[in-house]
């Protein structure tokens, strides 16, 4: 009787503690939208490839998760809940039954305010009968009736022409993307991609079958014993990521300690990203209540220089406008098989993984300087053990892993002393000559390879109103770097933010940022290595009056300085106003920029709305203003259409870029559309 009572007393005055769905669903996307921001300004990225994970999470939104039959696997998709507070919200359905109302979450331990504004777009709750068991016939003929299409069509047009369009590349300047998805409840899921790049030619010359990239995926999990199977093209992240993984990245950005990394397994591969994927087959079996067998293996051809009957350069980007790109396209293959076994029992997680891959030509490239231990030869392997233990409100995750040379671990704490503090600590070591083709983790540099640190992070919320986030990342790397020709180099990144919300339609954040590296002075041939400092300085201001108006002010700051050098400095100021009009399925966001630089070191970085499930970042140097305007149009259920106009002035050039994309002029036009159709 006091659970009931005190649930309905939750629901009553629920208003004053958790956002509406509505503002749930905007608080979500603007996380999202801070943390893509912050990676883009560690990795330099301009348009994030979040798009299978943001299609899941729309996916989720669309039907969202029933938390009264929810699995621990189900739980673990959402980056934003801890291991704790999935053992606590298992543990309380387990003691108390179902629950009565997604309100209910408050009730749970460990699970704050923040979380639960996260995850309330994406779960229901909704009382469970007795469950019969997975049936084969039931799922295809519930596929069937009721599958869910949905077809997305992209289409950008520059308003200006590039250097390259006169003499070097091979189509014509629009970019059109055309995706198919099939999805039955988080089953089921079948799609086709199709993309053609900026510059490259449509059904002709190296393209002659229409576009230049092409994509499938048939995807299935929780099939009974079956928990995953991949046919076409898929993902993989095991562990920490030291043996493979092709999984975003949280990085180091102020949700490091609240967002968890946990190896997802095998996943679908639905993205127009041309790199970062597989291609063939792959599958995890359940051999018993604890224990999970994975295996792979994938054909692909990929891009690259032959040189002499090598491979001196392998080519990434997926780009094929000119004839020296389309001349790189497909020129040698790539084996990949491997495997992983995994024990889970209450607290404890293990697994080992094992990967091999081999080149049908032998890779060769330069080998000078900072690139002189880099990987080399035609056939790898990668083998590695990971480990998770998890006692209240402490965890501990890891893994170390082994390659054809050299090795590499990363080990992760995390402690919770209280309800409203969370503290994490991460270790890290990838050795000088460490190959891993396929890894990504947590590191300063895009490798897993050639770096030694230790990262500690404090989230906390000391004060009501009040969340307080600081961090310090103390590295080295033992070999050289790209500008840094000495060995031995050191650095600090520390970040400190706090942020203040009084209201629930209003917060403010001020975060200061610095961070001290090595870089060879500029001229010096790599004999003069010099520190460099950079500090960072933003204020963002967030007001929503209404449920369909919102504000968002934000004011960056920027100081470089080197040993020799003096200082050079960079600023921006943006506004951006989002409208949804009560008496029309069309929503606005409006959003303007002045940014005055002095170089390159002192660029700022502007997010920006972008079409489904990517995010914009661009950088900008020199002194000028951006403006973007994105328009929605949800015309019923069935047929929605986005269309955004971008524009950049500068006013301290006549000319934007060098070389092949060179424009005339100081003015930087486009528009971007996307299609998308359910049915």
């Amino acid at each position: 009787m006091k659970r009931y009572l005190l649930i309905g007393l939750i629901s009553i005055i629920n208003s004053l503690f958790i956002t509406s769905p509505c503002n749930a669903q905007n608080r979500s996307e603007a996380v999202l939208e801070d943390v893509i921001e912050d990676l883009s300004v560690n990795n330099d990225v301009e348009e994030s490839d979040w798009e299978d994970e943001l299609d899941e999470l729309a996916a989720y939104r669309r039907e969202p998760l029933n938390l009264n039959a929810a699995t621990r696997e189900q739980l673990e998709r959402f980056p934003f809940l801890s291991d704790q507070q999935i053992e606590y919200l298992l543990a309380y359905l387990y003691i108390h039954g179902q629950m009565k109302s997604v309100y209910e979450l408050q009730l749970v331990e460990g699970m704050d305010r923040r979380t639960i504004q996260y995850l309330s777009p994406f779960v229901c709750v909704d009382i469970v009968g007795e469950n019969s068991g997975f049936q084969w016939k039931t799922l295809l003929r519930n596929a069937g009736r009721y599958g869910k299409h949905e077809a997305l069509i992209r289409m950008d047009i520059p308003f200006y022409e590039r250097e390259g369009y006169k003499h070097t590349y091979l189509g014509p300047a629009v970019y059109n993307s055309v995706k198919y998805g099939f999805r039955y409840s988080d089953k089921l899921y079948a799609g086709l991609v199709a993309e053609k790049d900026a510059g490259e030619p449509f059904g002709a010359l190296h393209n002659r079958w229409g576009y230049d990239y092409y994509s499938f995926h048939l995807f299935l999990r929780d099939c009974g014993r079956l928990k995953r199977l991949a046919v076409g093209d898929y993902r993989l992240s095991f562990g920490q990521g030291l043996v493979v993984s092709t999984d975003y990245l949280m990085g180091k950005t102020i949700y490091a300690s609240s967002f968890t990394s946990r190896g997802r397994g095998i996943t679908k591969h639905s993205s127009t990203d041309e790199w970062n994927y597989f291609r063939g087959l792959a599958a995890t079996v359940s051999l018993s209540k604890r224990w999970e067998l994975s295996g792979f293996y994938s054909y692909r051809p990929l891009d690259g220089v032959i040189t002499d009957g090598k491979v001196t350069s392998i080519y990434e980007t997926g780009l094929h406008r000119s004839q020296k790109e389309a001349n790189k396209e497909r020129t040698f293959s790539m084996q990949f098989t491997g495997g992983n076994l995994s024990y889970e029992q209450d607290r404890i997680r293990l697994g080992i993984t094992g990967v091999y891959y081999v080149f049908n030509r032998p890779y060769e490239p330069k080998r000078s300087g900072y690139s002189q231990y880099n990987l080399h030869g035609n056939r790898f392997y990668n083998v590695g053990i990971d480990y998770a233990y998890r006692w209240r409100r402490f965890s501990f995750q890891g893994e170390t892993a082994k390659g054809k040379r050299g090795w590499a671990s990363l080990n992760r704490v995390s402690y919770s002393p209280v309800e409203s503090t969370r503290l994490m600590l991460i270790q890290r070591f990838y050795s000088y000559d460490y190959w891993a083709m396929f890894a990504r983790s947590f590191g300063e540099g895009s490798a897993v390879q050639n770096e030694r640190g230790c990262y500690f992070g404090i989230d906390t919320s000391p004060f009501r109103h009040w969340n307080f986030f600081l961090s310090l990342d103390l590295f080295s790397f033992p070999w050289k770097r790209y500008r840094i020709s000495k060995t031995g180099s050191r650095g600090a990144d520390g970040l400190f933010q706090a942020t203040f919300s009084p209201l629930e339609r209003l917060s403010m954040s001020v975060r200061y940022r610095y961070k001290q590296k090595e870089r060879d002075l500029t001229g010096s041939g790599g004999s003069v290595t010099l520190t460099t400092f950079h500090h960072q300085l933003r204020y963002r201001l967030n007001y929503a009056p209404s449920e369909s108006l919102s504000f968002r002010t934000t004011l960056d700051g920027n100081r470089f300085r080197s040993e020799t050098k003096a200082p050079s400095w960079g600023y921006q100021a943006t506004q951006m106003v989002d409208y949804r009009f009560p008496w029309l399925a069309l929503s606005a966001r409006l959003q303007g920029s002045y940014f005055h630089t002095d170089d390159y070191d002192s660029r700022v970085y502007i997010s920006e709305k972008s079409l489904l499930y990517t995010f914009y970042t661009p950088s900008f140097q020199g002194r000028g203003f951006r403006f973007s305007a994105h328009l929605r149009y949800d015309l019923n259920t069935h047929w929605m259409l986005i269309a955004k106009f971008g524009e950049t002035i500068y006013q301290d050039r006549e000319e934007i870029g060098s070389g092949n994309d060179l424009i005339h002029g100081n003015k930087k036009m486009d528009l971007q559309m996307q299609l998308r159709v359910k049915f």
